[in-house]
């Protein structure tokens, strides 16, 4: 088949962060700041575990954008190309999250009963597990998960933007290893990150497909995300040439992918433990079968799996700018709910709640999270324009 012509010394727009941009972040780490003050003063517990949620969230998207770099160049992809940049902004929030993560050291009094070594002493299961869960031992872990995490975004994101002034085409056989060794890295360091972060909460249960769970709520949330941006940034105009709707469309069909694997993943988690029976792990379950922890459980599945699944089907909706905005939008909203399922019947396991409390953190880490994402992307070229695969991003066509 002919290929028309494409001008490969055209170049993208420059994004420029404009003063309302800059305000809007700047008001929600405010609101974010002054919420979590309010909430020391009055509910130290609850505001530590919204910090939590809000904190793995955005870890997570930062993460996700790290994953999916590391998986275009360990396959040497040429399709991503000029969709790359995008995930590589989302990493930038990572030394921030790095930063806000040592918040759990001095709140982790506050959620997590293992950070007492006389509750641990005193329970005969816990104290089986004090090896693992103590303070000196979690804080080694922490720093040592963040550290690998940003080794790997020195290793494989700024060598992808040091090509942009150098055109070295070794640099792209070079990333191939680290990326590969990131993928290995990851599986087992965000794992143990969920662990520790999340299901210990509840340090009694269990689940040994845990890290594959929230790993699939963070790939799944990850390509919402980067969706969005890409529609943004198209509609500025500054990537129209370039991040075309075949693109848009590859995205589509990998959101629905692993929101067929998302759900794949939690059905099998559900089906273990309930076939399994074992007091440890349906009391997780348990608490969240009852009352409005019951409605937000069915939601998950209607809306984070089902709604999204059937609207991604037609080849036309992932093609349709206003058809995957409202399904990203819908996803990304439905991953904060996850976290939050996860986390706050630990809290109150009678009913769900939510308030300021809650959506004052979330707008003070998403103001750091935009604010990270759009200072990289306002710093950098919006796309590879030196990594020798472009041609073929450039020329991209999806067939089927």
């Amino acid at each position: 088949m002919a290929t028309a012509h494409v001008d490969m010394n055209a170049k993208p727009g420059q994004l420029i962060v404009s003063t309302r941009m800059k305000t809007f972040y700047s008001i929600c780490m405010f609101v974010g700041l002054i919420t979590f003050i309010i909430g020391l003063n009055t509910s130290k517990e609850r505001i530590w575990m919204s910090y939590l949620v809000s904190l793995f969230f955005f870890v997570s998207l930062a993460l996700g954008g790290l994953f999916f770099t590391a998986i275009q160049h360990a396959t040497s992809a040429g399709w991503s190309v000029n969709v790359r940049r995008l995930s590589e902004s989302m990493v930038s929030f990572l030394p921030y999250g790095f930063a806000l993560s040592l918040g759990l050291i001095f709140g982790g009094h506050y959620i997590y009963d293992w950070f007492d070594p006389a509750k641990m002493q005193a329970d005969p299961i816990l104290i089986k597990k004090v090896g693992y869960l103590n303070i000196t031992f979690f804080v080694i872990r922490l720093v040592a998960f963040f550290s690998l995490w940003l080794l790997f975004w020195v290793k494989i994101i700024c060598p992808s933007l040091k090509q942009d002034e150098t055109g070295d085409e070794n640099i792209s056989h070079k990333l191939v290893p680290w990326s590969v060794g990131f993928l290995v890295v990851f599986a087992l360091s965000f794992s143990l990150f969920s662990v520790d972060t999340l299901m210990s909460l509840d340090p009694h249960w269990y689940s040994t497909m845990f890290g594959v769970y929230t790993f699939a709520g963070l790939f799944q949330a990850s390509l919402a995300f980067m969706i969005l941006l890409a529609l943004w940034l198209r509609g500025k105009g500054l990537v129209t040439n370039f991040i075309k709707l075949d693109h848009m469309h590859d995205l589509g069909k990998f959101l629905k992918g692993f929101t067929i694997f998302m759900a794949y993943i939690g059905f099998s988690q559900f089906m273990l433990i309930w076939y399994a029976n074992i007091p440890e792990e349906t009391e997780f379950f348990i608490h969240r079968s009852h009352g409005y922890w019951m409605v937000i459980s069915l939601s998950l599945l209607v809306f984070k799996f089902v709604v999204p699944f059937l609207a991604l089907l037609p080849k036309w909706a992932k093609k349709s700018p206003a058809h995957l905005t409202w399904i990203s939008l819908l996803i990304l909203t439905m991953e904060y709910i996850d976290i939050y399922w996860l986390v706050y019947p630990n809290l109150n396991s009678s009913s769900p709640m939510f308030n300021f409390l809650e959506l004052g953190v979330f707008l003070g880490f998403m103001g750091v999270f935009a604010f990270a994402v759009t200072r990289f992307l306002s710093r950098n070229s919006l796309i590879p324009m030196k990594d020798p695969r472009r041609y073929e991003s450039m020329t991209h066509v999806v067939t089927y």
